[in-house]
This record gives C-alpha cells, sequence and structure tokens, in this order.
C-alpha cells in the first residue's frame, strides 16, 4: 500500500495481482480510495520515503574504461525501421524459478527485506528507485525498465533475431538489462535512447551509460552517432 496526495485529500493505493500474460508485463491493478475526515483518525499511512539503497545491483556492470572499450567497438548506423514490431516477439516475463518469474526476480534482487507469498509475489519491502532517488514500499509503484528498451532493441538490430533469442533478451538477468525503478519515471523514459532521456538523478548517469553500453555490447546492437555522443558525455562523468 502507497500513500498520494490527489486533489489536495490523501489516498491510499490497494494493489491487486493480475494474471500474466505472455508478452506483456505483469501491471498489478491499482484501485483509489480516497480517505478523508474522521475515516483518516487512527489511520496507519505508508508513505514514500527517501533511504538507503539495497546492496543488490544489476550484474555485471562493467569499469569506465572497460565501458570505454565496448563503446568504442559498438558499431555506428542509422535507426532501423518499427516495422513489424510487437512487444510479443519479446516474450516476458517468463517463470525463472519455482513460481518466480522474471519480474518478481528482480524485485527480490533489488528490494531490501523482500517478503513474498506463495506465488512469489511481493507481500513486503522497498524498493529504491536509482533514477530518481525515490524509495517505494508497494511493487505497484516499481517497473522493471529494460535498460535498452525492447523498441530501441528492435531498431538496433532484434527486428531480424529469432524470438528466442529476442526472450533471452527481454529477460535477461545476467547483465545489467533489468532494473527495478519507479513506474511514472520508466514511462517517461519509453523507448528513449540517451540522446533524448538520461535519469533525472544525475549522479546516476553515469552507472547507467555503463549499464546501456554493457547491453548493447553483449547483444551485439548497434547505435546512433547522436547515441554515441550523449553516452560518452555520460562516460566522462565517471571516476571509475
Amino acid at each position: 500500500m502507497a500513500t498520494r496526495a490527489r486533489n489536495g485529500q490523501l489516498t491510499h493505493v490497494l494493489t491487486f495481482r493480475e494474471a500474466s500474460v505472455l508478452g506483456s508485463p505483469t501491471r498489478p491493478r491499482r484501485t483509489w480510495l480516497t480517505l478523508t475526515g474522521a475515516a483518516l483518525a487512527g489511520t496507519v499511512l505508508s508513505v514514500s520515503v527517501l533511504v538507503s539503497p539495497a546492496s543488490a545491483t544489476p550484474p555485471n556492470i562493467p569499469s569506465k574504461s572497460t565501458a570505454q572499450s565496448e563503446l568504442n567497438a559498438l558499431r555506428v548506423a542509422a535507426e532501423g525501421s518499427m516495422t513489424g514490431y510487437s512487444r510479443s516477439l519479446f516474450p516476458h516475463w517468463i517463470i525463472i524459478t519455482g513460481t518466480c518469474d522474471t519480474r518478481e526476480m528482480v524485485l527480490k534482487r533489488d528490494g531490501t527485506n523482500v517478503v513474498v507469498n506463495g506465488y512469489c509475489y511481493p507481500v513486503s519491502g522497498s524498493w529504491y528507485s536509482p533514477y530518481d532517488g525515490a524509495t517505494w514500499t508497494s511493487p505497484s509503484d516499481v517497473d522493471i525498465d529494460h535498460v535498452v528498451p525492447l523498441a530501441e532493441a528492435w531498431r538496433s538490430g532484434a527486428s531480424s533475431w529469432t524470438t528466442s533469442r529476442r526472450q533471452s533478451f527481454a529477460n535477461d538477468l545476467t547483465y545489467p538489462q533489468l532494473i527495478a525503478v519507479t513506474d511514472n519515471v520508466n514511462q517517461a523514459k519509453g523507448d528513449q535512447d540517451p540522446s533524448t532521456w538520461q535519469p533525472p538523478r544525475s549522479a546516476y548517469r553515469c552507472t547507467y551509460a555503463k549499464m546501456w553500453i554493457r547491453s548493447k555490447y553483449h547483444w551485439g546492437l548497434s547505435l546512433q552517432s547522436s547515441e554515441k555522443s550523449a553516452l560518452q558525455g555520460m562516460l566522462n562523468t565517471c571516476s571509475s
């Protein structure tokens, strides 16, 4: 449960798990319940606070020097067409182990004191979003961001991949391609590359660039000239 202000009133967000649809992210539905006046009396509110991040981070983030070498090696090319693109061509979230799908694995990895139910869905915990510095106590306020968006991957070479390879990319837990972040921030990012979108928290832009470069390098994706320039600028801010 999370609390937000709407039109001057405090509201609770109550979350319910929806069934996962192959090819679409599992996004719990939200029901807004407005509490006013006496109804607020004695109510304990759960709020978003800023606290220290969890120790877990996406794996295999390269050093500055390695990221520079990988950036130099990436093929620069004009962005491809969106013709034929569909998120269903990148099947996610798939079951990884037991009843846990990819999204739930990232929520457990990136969260703090996460407790899950028998379906592997988090029932408590907190999630720090390094993109904007916010911490959330409801998983419905957290999206799992594909660092290199699926549509961006399609335009950068994934259009020629098999569905099996696209599935592996969309559920990549081995390289820094998935990260838990504030849902609204992820939605604002959409399918943009770093030439038009970077994390609003500037302190994380170095790490974001290294993750983006590593993912594109590992998966053999190309990049545009403007994208490479933006990544170089972000990488220049790194100390290591």
